[in-house]
């Protein structure tokens, strides 16, 4: 009994679909990575640039440098970003930060490096009218988090107690255990110091930054996280926008089904 070439087609066709779904997604990944890469290198030429090109003598540069370690950036991509700095470029660049509300009522915090302060602060601005969101003044949102120093260890660095015995010799102000990993919280004047003396304890950890930490949360329902994120990838999609932090608390099962 010969095939069915009406199945066949169909077969043929769902395999096709499924390919270009995944090419889709594969390039939506490969995009979102190169934009990570620009970033990073962006900010490993402008901490080059404001101080000493070698890394152990610049603290902004060295933390640069280990973020962009910690997203699988080239070395050479890392290095080239640096002789950029001594080459002139990084010199019109300027550290801005925004803050606003999204949908929901969900505060956003959003750092941008920019050689054009009209261009975006009009960029930031649109993309929050256009997502639901409202830009607001400087403050406004601020004093719903604490600026931290962040450093993330995986779960094989150790158990929870072991851990945190380190935080606590390394000078840190607070740890959270889970089966994903260890995060490990210090004052943002802190994390050199600290990160350094848990290297020596638990080897090189997976990130280590200077974050904004939420002191007060907002409850989001699931309707209200597909608008939210919406407003905050279109936000970390401009190439000025170096990093977006907000408040948003959800619960496993709203997560899940994003």
């Amino acid at each position: 009994m010969g095939a069915n070439p009406e199945f066949a087609k169909e077969r043929t066709m769902a395999g096709h679909s499924k390919w270009a779904n995944i090419q889709h997604r594969k390039n939506r990944q490969d995009s979102v990575r190169a934009k990570l890469f620009s970033k990073l290198s962006k900010e490993i030429t402008v901490a080059a640039k404001m101080g000493d090109p070698d890394p152990d003598k610049n603290p902004r540069l060295r933390l640069a440098v280990k973020e962009a370690k910690s997203q699988s950036v080239p070395k050479d991509v890392i290095e080239r970003a640096i002789k950029k700095s001594q080459a002139g470029e990084g010199d019109d660049y300027e550290d801005i930060r925004y803050e606003g509300y999204g949908p929901g009522g969900v505060a956003i915090i959003v750092e941008a490096m920019t050689d054009n302060r009209n261009r975006t602060a009009s960029n930031v601005r649109s993309t929050f009218t256009k997502n639901g969101g409202n830009l607001g003044e400087t403050g406004s949102v601020g004093y719903m988090f604490d600026r931290k120093g962040e450093i993330t260890y995986p779960a094989t660095a150790g158990d929870a107690d072991t851990v945190m015995m380190a935080a606590i010799e390394a000078g840190a102000e607070d740890v959270e255990s889970s089966e994903d990993g260890h995060v490990i919280w210090c004052a943002d004047t802190d994390l050199n110091d600290v990160a350094t003396a848990l290297e020596s304890d638990l080897g090189e950890s997976e990130s280590t930054k200077l974050v904004w930490k939420p002191n007060i949360t907002t409850e989001m329902d699931l309707e209200g996280m597909e608008k939210l994120m919406k407003l905050l990838d279109a936000l970390e999609d401009d190439d000025d926008v170096q990093r977006v932090t907000s408040n948003f608390d959800a619960t496993d099962d709203v997560m899940a089904q994003l």
